[in-house]
C-alpha cells in the first residue's frame, strides 16, 4: 500500500480548525479507497510560534518538509503580528524557495450555493485562475530610507523575468488546453506599466504560437473585473501576475458564493520540491474558536492535492462528496447564510465518502 507523507502546517486562526477537519476527511477517504494511506507530520509554525521564538518557523524548517510528498497548509496572519512578518516569515518563506511558481485557483458555483451575480448558474462561472507565484509585485525587492523623517521614501519593485513570465504563461496554456473550452485570457496592465507588462504581452504572443489549438485573448486588469462580473460565461482559464491574480481570485471566490469554499494549489510543476495546498480564506480571527469555519475550501484543496499525487479517482470521489453536502442548504455554514458548524459539515462529507454507492 502506498503511504503519502504529508507536512501539515495549520498555521493561524481557523487554519487549525479546517486543517484538522481536512485530515479527518482525507483519512476517511484513504480508508474507503483501501489502496493508499497518509502519514501526517504536524508542524506548529505560525504566529503563536513567532510569539515564543521570534520567528515564524525554525531555522532548518524547510529542510524538515522538503522530502514530503505535499504540504497541507491552513492560514497565516494574526491581529497582533504585522502582516508582512507573518506572510514573509512562513507562507512566502516556503513558496519562493520551493519554486512553487504556479498558484492555481479553480472557481465554480457548487451545488446549493447561490452566486451574488444575478441569474448566474454553475455552467456560466467555471474558471481556473493561474497566478504567477514567485516574482512580480511580490518579489520582495525594494526598501525604505529616512524612516520617520519628512522625506521618508519607500519602494517596492515589481520584478519580472523572461524565464518567470514564459513559464507561467506556458503553464496556463497547457492548463487551458486540458480543459474542454481550450480558452485562455491573459491579464496585464500594459497601458500604464510600460516595461514589465509590455514584456508580458510580448512573451504571451511568442508562447501562444506553441498552442495553435488554444483560443486566447488579452485584458487589462481593470477591465477584467468588469468582465468577470458582467460576462462570466466568456471566461475559462485566466493567467495574471502575482498581485493582479491575487486580487482577481478573491473576487472570483466571492462571485462563486464565499471565500470559505475556495481552494488553492501552489505548484512546483517540475516536482523538484513539494507543492503546497491551502484554502484561500485566511486566518479569520473573528470566527476562530466558534466552530463555524467553513471547511469546504480545505476539502476542495484536498482534491487538488490528491490529483497532484496521482490519486485522481479518489479526488473525484471527494469532490462528489463535497458537492452532495453543499447541495444541502441545512449544511451551509454562516458564510453561506446557514447555521451549520464545521463539525456538522465534516461529518456529512465523511458520511458521504463512506456511502455504500460511493
Amino acid at each position: 500500500m502506498k503511504t503519502y507523507k504529508i507536512a501539515a502546517i495549520p498555521g493561524d486562526g481557523i487554519g487549525k480548525e479546517v486543517i484538522a477537519a481536512g485530515i479527518e476527511v482525507l483519512n476517511a477517504l484513504a480508508k474507503r479507497e483501501g489502496r493508499f494511506a497518509f502519514k501526517f507530520d504536524h508542524f506548529d509554525w505560525g504566529s503563536d510560534y513567532y510569539k515564543k521564538h521570534g520567528v515564524m518557523m525554525p531555522e532548518g524548517g524547510r529542510e524538515a518538509i522538503r522530502n514530503h510528498d505535499a504540504i497541507f497548509f491552513g492560514a497565516v496572519g494574526a491581529p497582533d503580528v504585522p502582516d508582512h512578518i507573518t506572510l514573509w516569515g512562513l507562507r512566502l518563506a516556503i513558496c519562493q524557495p520551493f519554486d512553487q511558481y504556479a498558484n492555481v485557483r479553480p472557481t465554480r458555483i457548487l451545488p446549493g450555493i447561490t452566486s451574488p451575480l444575478r441569474n448566474v448558474t454553475g455552467p456560466e462561472l467555471d474558471w481556473v485562475i493561474v497566478r504567477e507565484n514567485s516574482e512580480g509585485e511580490y518579489a520582495g525587492v525594494g526598501g525604505r530610507v529616512h524612516k520617520g523623517l519628512p522625506e521618508e521614501a519607500a519602494t517596492d519593485v515589481a520584478l519580472f523575468t523572461r524565464a518567470g513570465v514564459a513559464r507561467i504563461i506556458r503553464f496556463a496554456f497547457n492548463l487551458a488546453r486540458s480543459r474542454p473550452r481550450k480558452l485562455l485570457t491573459i491579464v496585464t496592465k500594459s497601458n500604464a506599466q510600460r516595461h514589465g507588462m509590455v514584456m508580458w504581452d510580448e512573451i504571451a504572443l511568442e508562447v501562444a504560437e506553441e498552442f495553435p489549438d488554444v483560443k486566447w485573448d488579452k485584458m487589462l486588469v481593470d477591465a477584467m473585473t468588469m468582465r468577470m462580473t458582467l460576462k462570466p460565461e466568456t471566461l475559462d482559464t485566466i493567467v495574471a501576475t502575482n498581485l493582479h491574480a491575487d486580487i482577481l481570485s478573491d473576487l472570483a471566490a466571492a462571485l462563486a458564493g464565499s471565500l470559505g469554499i475556495a481552494p488553492t494549489a501552489n505548484i512546483n510543476p517540475e516536482r523538484k520540491f513539494p507543492s503546497m495546498f491551502e484554502p484561500i480564506h485566511g486566518s479569520a480571527f473573528d470566527i476562530t474558536g466558534k466552530g463555524i469555519a467553513n471547511p469546504t475550501g480545505t476539502f476542495w484543496t484536498a482534491t487538488m492535492m490528491l490529483d497532484h499525487l496521482g490519486e485522481k479517482e479518489a479526488g473525484a470521489r471527494l469532490m462528489r462528496a463535497i458537492e452532495r453536502v453543499t447541495a444541502d442548504r441545512n449544511l451551509h455554514t454562516p458564510d453561506l447564510g446557514g447555521k451549520a458548524t464545521t463539525r456538522q459539515v465534516t461529518d456529512a462529507v465523511i458520511k458521504s465518502i463512506e456511502g455504500a454507492n460511493e
